[in-house]
């Protein structure tokens, strides 16, 4: 079994987490640590997880007992931690913030499966991609394989509540998130350096600029992104890259026909579907954010990382209906 510590277990991401380790045949969770929490049951607090298990909450950290810990913390905290506490070497580390995502003076691999599996595999500490940025990220890889991306791509993506984080804000409360919609961080997402980071490592070079409109949705779970690309390429082998670039990936699949939000709500999987209009290629992707977008991904990173089947623990059904 596969030793699992959980820091920050209290929000979205950690409760996520612990969900989706509680069905995991392969991984057994020794801590999982929230200060304000310390003492509570896990299922007081996330109340999807009644009668699943009658784990507390701790303030201790035992990373002597593990072999892998999970930071569920918020952005800027990680590294922070780590500065104030020590980790055996032995233990992974799965980071979901984005403390560790760009390259840098610092030995964490990028966790996108579907470009870095094999770093991935022998990886001991791996920086968990974002939410966003795997939606966009996903469906721009195989366009920048063929080289593609020359001219300026238009993205617009959006995303549900659960994104914004567990604690409370004007923009979260649902009396003004329902039946609203509103755009923020417009050109600007701290999303964006890891999306060009990836893009430029497979084209080669990306001198196109990457407009990025971020929309929070009225719903709570999902990513729903479309782009478009500027191309002569014939759709027929701009499909075929599209297929043959997944055909080996796990969770990520192209769709022949248009795809929507539900059909990977609840799932670690990643539909991308591909159409032309004139010399404009729309590139549409949706992933659960909570899932492919944070905890199905570290989850699948972590599998990857301790040579264990890829799928394990993450076959989950959507939400379709």
């Amino acid at each position: 079994m596969i030793r699992v510590g959980i820091l920050g277990a209290a929000g979205y991401t950690g409760g996520e987490l612990i969900r989706v380790l509680l069905g995991h045949p392969e991984a057994e969770i020794v801590f999982a640590n929230s200060e304000s929490n310390a003492g509570n049951p896990i299922a007081d607090v996330h109340e999807g997880l009644q009668g699943d298990t009658d784990l507390c909450f701790t303030s201790d950290m035992p990373f002597d007992q593990i072999d892998v810990v999970f930071f569920c913390f918020g952005h800027g905290k990680s590294e922070a931690f780590l500065k104030e506490h020590a980790i055996p070497e032995r233990v992974k580390i799965i980071d979901l913030a984005q403390d560790f995502r760009i390259k840098g003076e610092h030995d964490y691999v990028y966790g996108l499966p579907e470009m870095s599996r094999e770093e991935i595999c022998t990886a001991r500490h791996l920086a968990n991609p974002g939410c966003f940025a795997t939606c966009i990220q996903l469906a721009l890889l195989p366009a920048a394989q063929m080289g593609l991306l020359t001219e300026d791509v238009s993205v617009n993506a959006i995303t549900g509540s659960t994104g914004a984080g567990q604690k409370p804000g004007a923009t979260t409360h649902f009396s003004w998130r329902n039946n609203n919609l509103s755009i923020y961080k417009a050109f600007e997402h701290q999303h964006l350096a890891e999306i060009r980071q990836s893009l430029t490592q497979v084209q080669g070079k990306l001198d196109a600029s990457i407009d990025f409109i971020p929309y929070r949705g009225d719903f709570t779970r999902g990513i729903f992104a479309t782009a478009v690309v500027k191309t002569d390429k014939p759709i027929e082998e701009v499909v075929a890259g599209y297929k043959a670039y997944y055909q080996n990936a796990a969770f990520t699949h192209y769709v022949d026909k248009a795809i929507d939000l539900k059909q990977v709500v609840n799932t670690n999987k990643c539909l991308v579907h591909v159409e032309k209009h004139g010399q404009k290629l729309l590139i549409t992707s949706v992933i659960d954010n909570l899932l492919k977008g944070a905890v199905g991904q570290a989850v699948q990173n972590m599998n990857l990382m301790f040579g264990i089947e890829e799928k394990t623990g993450l076959m989950l059904k959507a939400s379709a209906f």
